[in-house]
């Protein structure tokens, strides 16, 4: 792993400093050129770079606080770590060898020090630390027998890449994530086009419809699946090249970690058409793994999807999803409960049957689904195929638009339908939303919301208001 340091403290001094003023005029006036304190001031917070070769060693205190803090910037570098910092009001005074000073004062709430690039997969255990900006570089995985750690109020940001060069953060077989964020303290992927920082919630200069700049989170275990070939298969979205990308097994209470408030932004980039990665994937997953309020925002391809496994979901919100916002496949055998979804112009699910002579049946219940964001869709609310294994219940769909269908409601004796409710257009009856036949009992018209709206304040998505009235 390349390791370097950021000069953050300063830029967050720069970028929110109430006050700037020269000290008083004991002060020798700097010479009037471009070699002045306040071009190499403003150099280093702007563009973290050292243009000017003139001034000699700087000094560098950083009072209040815990403070003070005393550094020596020599005109050779162009970083500099101050740590250990807590939140408060702090002074910055910076003096060149002529002796001039130039002072900030400014609030500071959250402090990054420093920054990682991460370009080689995780064989050991490893700790990510709120502290450290992470950047993927690459297609980075969590390799069989270790763990990665990462703390509350960390941020991950994946470089751009397509196809093979797809950045994306995996798990392999046997490999751990233990991802445990907080109420207070999410833990974010998103993509190094978005500066946000540890402490925010909501991008600065990102909007949640903004996708396919990376990957995606890929979990995989050893759980049964069903596949043609009744073994253990490679995961859409990484080359075939990739062993680490095999998932299946025949262990159900197979243990790949813990992901409990994480938001993964931004992503969903292809290896190509069809082999897309989506927001959160899980192949494989058995139920020893625990994931818990899990935010999907801008995804280009699906929200959540499983590959078989048995692992269960609670708590989670899939918002501007391009694809499928639920998608599951070969047989997976879990629970979804408690959940949000937002679409964009997609299906809300897309659940299908076995592909091999494993079988298992998956539950959906607990909740409210916005069936077109954007007002305008022709896809499905729910898509099985003619094998699909599911119980849907106590599940709701509001701001359904015309041609939204429930399909396969009397040919697929697998799916089962407790107490789904439509919020139907004026002039329509439910059998409208039928695409083969009238509503089956567990179908009918309503406006109550299922899903508990208040365990997602942590949210992007509740944050920006598109949870209200839900």
């Amino acid at each position: 792993m390349k390791k370097y340091c950021v000069l953050a403290l300063l830029i967050s001094l720069f970028l929110i400093s109430c006050d700037v003023e020269d000290n008083d005029s004991s002060v020798p006036t700097p010479p009037v050129s471009n070699n002045s304190l306040d071009s190499f001031f403003v150099s280093i917070l702007i563009i973290s770079e050292v243009t000017d070769t003139s001034l000699g060693e700087l000094e560098v205190k950083v009072s209040g606080g815990k403070a003070p803090y005393e550094y020596l910037w020599s005109n050779s570098e162009t970083t500099k770590n101050i740590s250990n910092l807590i939140a408060g009001t702090y002074t910055v005074t910076i003096t060149d060898s002529l002796n001039y000073s130039k002072v900030d004062s400014a609030i500071i709430n959250d402090l990054i020090v420093t920054r990682e690039i991460v370009n080689a997969n995780i064989d050991v255990n490893t700790t990510w630390r709120k502290d450290t900006i992470y950047h993927l570089a690459g297609r980075i995985t969590v390799l069989d027998g270790a763990t990665l750690t990462i703390e509350p109020g960390t941020v991950i940001k994946a470089e751009r890449g397509v196809g093979i060069n797809t950045k994306v953060l995996m798990v392999a077989r046997g490999g751990k994530l233990m991802a445990v964020g907080t109420l207070n303290n999410p833990i974010i992927f998103t993509t190094v086009a978005d500066e946000i920082l540890p402490g925010e919630i909501i991008s600065p200069n990102l909007t949640p419809n903004i996708s396919g700049l990376w990957g995606g989170v890929i979990i995989l275990g050893k759980s049964p699946i069903s596949s043609f070939t009744n073994r253990e298969i490679q995961i859409e979205g990484i080359p075939s090249s990739d062993l680490n990308g095999l998932y299946g097994g025949n262990d159900p209470n197979d243990i790949s970690g813990v992901l409990n408030y994480i938001s993964i932004r931004h992503g969903g980039s292809r290896l190509s058409a069809g082999n897309e990665i989506n927001g959160l994937t899980l192949g494989g997953v058995g139920d020893g793994t625990v994931i818990d309020n899990i935010e999907i925002v801008g995804n280009q391809d699906d929200g959540i999807q499983w590959f078989g496994g048995s692992v269960n979901v609670t708590n989670s919100v899939v918002w501007n999803a391009g694809d499928d916002a639920i998608d599951t496949d070969q047989a997976w055998s879990g629970t979804l409960d408690n959940f949000v979804v937002i679409t964009a112009n997609a299906h809300c699910f897309e659940l299908d049957g076995p592909e091999g002579t494993h079988t298992g049946r998956h539950t959906i219940r607990n909740g409210t689904i916005v069936a077109s964001g954007s007002g305008i869709s022709s896809s499905d609310l729910i898509n099985t195929d003619s094998n699909s294994d599911v119980l849907l219940e106590d599940l709701h769909f509001t701001s359904i638009v015309s041609g939204q269908m429930i399909n396969r409601t009397v040919d697929n004796l697998g799916v089962s339908f407790s107490n789904i409710t439509l919020d139907i257009l004026a002039g329509t009856n439910i059998d409208d939303y039928i695409a083969d036949g009238s509503a089956p009992a567990g179908i009918t018209s309503g406006t109550i919301s299922r899903a508990d709206i208040s365990v997602f304040g942590w949210t992007w998505t509740s944050q920006a208001g598109k949870l209200n009235g839900l």
